[in-house]
């Protein structure tokens, strides 16, 4: 029979075993945090690691003028104590902006996960003159999920840059004025929060939310049941960035139907002419049904033109599930599962 000391020895190694892995970053402090993260990318190196959660509580990280400050490993979770309250910024030279080269977190690891927390790029947007591209999440990754994470910048706020990624949002809320949400890949956003911001300081101007370019993948962008918030400048759904765009608006509620330009679409591609942009089911604040029986859509280009019917029909609308989307990833599962460790690990953090 095994002695009771060796057995309370035994268990204990279990339960550490089994217990999640966590770094817990100094409040407010931008300096643990990128230790916490610089620990976590040495620590999960391996695409097999265990999850590792690093723990932020309120306040501002102000990470000065850095830039893509990056996660490389693989199965860690950023989480912080409230979207709100857990604030990471960085605020890069008008002189040093780029799509590439301001973010303030670049992803290169596979399945991170991020909650409850802001990222903001403060780049002086209003000062920046015709260009501002300061990005808040660029995203090299694979299978990233992200719930109740608000990004917080102008320009390209959020930057898929793999061209076979796929990531998962729920319940986010991504601010901007013009390709605020751009890149490659399958993204989908479930119920999620979209806020187009002031064109210019004196207000007025035209935002485009999203500038996909599809390539190697076969949805791009989904946006499905979710918000668009509107300041003053009138907006558009998307616009063709280039390769083949994809991108679907699906059960959308907008605030302000009335700024929305009737297009819906931008007819003038940048790079393309092919345009797979639809929508279904789109909702005023009421919850008023507001779809356009049709919306043909001219999309033109070096002279050429290409007409698209960008209304869904119920069938066609239909296949665009998270199953359908995502065949072999199960995100929505996931995200469920690690919002309850993280909550577990906060409720023992604040304890502390």
């Amino acid at each position: 029979m095994m002695h009771l000391k060796q057995f309370l020895l035994c268990f204990l190694s279990f339960l550490a075993a089994s217990a999640e892995a966590q770094i817990v970053v100094e409040a407010g402090n931008a300096e643990s945090l990128l230790q916490a993260i610089e620990q976590a990318n040495k620590q999960n190196a391996d695409a097999t690691s265990k999850r590792l959660f690093i723990l932020v509580p309120n306040g501002v990280y102000d990470l000065g003028k850095r830039t893509l400050t990056a996660i490389t490993g693989h199965r860690i979770a950023l989480v912080g104590e409230s979207m709100e309250g857990t604030v990471i910024v960085n605020a890069p030279d008008v002189e040093d902006e780029g799509i590439s080269k301001t973010a303030t977190l670049l992803n290169q690891g596979r399945e991170t996960y991020v909650q409850d927390l802001t990222l903001k790029n403060a780049l002086d947007y209003y000062h920046s003159g015709a260009v501002g591209r300061a990005v808040c999440w660029q995203d090299k990754g694979d299978r990233t999920m992200m719930k109740r994470v608000r990004m917080l910048s102008y320009q390209d706020t959020y930057y898929s840059n793999n061209e076979q990624g796929r990531s998962y949002f729920e319940a986010a809320e991504i601010h901007g004025t013009i390709d605020f949400i751009c890149g490659a890949g399958d993204v989908f956003f479930n119920h999620c929060l979209l806020v187009t911001e002031k064109r210019r300081t004196e207000g007025g101007g035209r935002d485009i939310i999203a500038a996909p370019r599809t390539s190697k993948t076969a949805w791009g962008y989904v946006f499905s049941h979710c918000t668009i918030r509107n300041d003053d400048s009138e907006f558009l759904y998307a616009r063709g960035w280039r390769e083949h765009p994809r991108c679907v608006w699906l059960y959308t509620t907008l605030e302000t139907p009335e700024m929305l330009q009737p297009t819906r679409f931008e007819p003038k591609g940048m790079r393309t002419i092919q345009n797979d942009f639809y929508e279904y089911g789109t909702t005023d604040g009421e919850g008023r049904d507001i779809t356009p029986r049709s919306n043909v859509v001219t999309f033109t280009l070096n002279g050429e033109s290409h007409a698209v019917e960008t209304i869904l029909t119920e069938q066609q609308a239909a296949k665009y599930t998270l199953k359908n989307v995502f065949p072999d990833w199960q995100p929505q599962k996931n995200v469920r599962q690690l919002e309850k460790q993280g909550g577990r690990l906060k409720r023992k953090l604040l304890k502390e």
